[in-house]
């Protein structure tokens, strides 16, 4: 297989239009699983902020208007083929680039401060949060979730020893959704990272946020865990916004991988309602 060409101009455009995508059109898996939650929740109240939350995302898709005004930090992940070549620009540089158009030309709120403590804004959301992987091919594929600080602020890592197990695990995954309660605006995506070591668990945590709600684990050890704990975070009784109900979460997915024999590394990481991504292959 020969070398293939892709222009650094190519990666900027793509990246921009996702930006706007992604924040005005809320995915349609997202979409069907709040209106199956919306006809499920038997609490009035609850049901009724699903609609309002509904009709707010079929809203901003007609218009193409930002589903939130938090339109978030720009989590990038790029799997990169090794047959292929960026000309015209270094990578890095394409994606923000691509950031900095997306949210000037889609007037987005631009959220991101260059330094964590000094606080002055960048008036661009730069710099993207980019994650890159080489893989096989000749394909770049991208994929953005932008990221509100409501739900991102209730991410928590922990620790674990390995004798804490499955239902460790479980606990510290309740005990997340315990604690954020109404802060990540619910209902939430749980994205849950288990393995590694303290900064892999984190990047797992956060990719399972953009699995498409169709695709469970394919391990089915997992899957059975995925919906053993979505049943459980549901009794919390949060619901949506806060208000109640059995709809606290629309989904929980796992990602996983391999550890030292004397670490059980676990992260969560959560979506609002509105579960935003968007991805690319060029």
């Amino acid at each position: 297989m020969g070398i293939r060409t892709i222009h650094a101009s190519v990666i900027t455009e793509a990246v921009a239009a996702m930006c706007i995508e992604a924040n005005c059109v809320l995915p349609q898996d997202v979409l069907a699983y709040l209106k199956q939650c919306r006809d499920e929740e038997p609490w009035q109240v609850a049901r009724e902020t699903l609609d309002v939350i509904i009709q707010n995302d079929e809203l901003a898709a007609s218009a193409k208007v930002p589903l939130c005004q938090d339109t978030g930090m720009a989590c990038i992940f790029i799997a990169v083929g090794q047959d292929v070549h960026i000309e015209g620009g270094l990578l890095e540089d394409a994606v923000n680039a691509g950031a900095r158009k997306g949210y000037t030309q889609g007037y987005l709120r631009k959220s991101m401060v260059a330094d964590p403590l000094r606080r002055e804004n960048t008036k661009t959301n730069e710099p993207a949060l980019i994650t890159t992987r080489i893989v096989a091919g000749d394909s770049i594929h991208i994929a953005l979730a932008p990221k509100g600080g409501g739900a991102e602020n209730m991410g928590r890592i922990g620790m674990l020893k390995p004798a804490d197990g499955v239902e460790g695990v479980k606990k510290f995954v309740f005990e997340a959704l315990r604690q954020a309660g109404p802060n990540p605006c619910p209902p939430t995506v749980v994205g849950v990272g288990i393995g590694g070591n303290f900064d892999h668990v984190a990047d797992l945590a956060k990719r399972a946020l953009v699995r498409p709600f169709s695709m469970p684990n394919p391990d089915p050890f997992y899957a059975k865990l995925e919906q053993e704990l979505l049943e459980e975070v549901n009794k919390l009784g949060i619901g949506p916004a806060g208000f109640g109900g059995k709809t606290t979460a629309i989904a929980v997915h796992i990602e996983q991988m391999a550890t030292h024999i004397a670490c059980l590394p676990v992260a969560v990481n959560l979506n609002c309602h509105a579960a935003r991504h968007a991805e690319v292959t060029l």
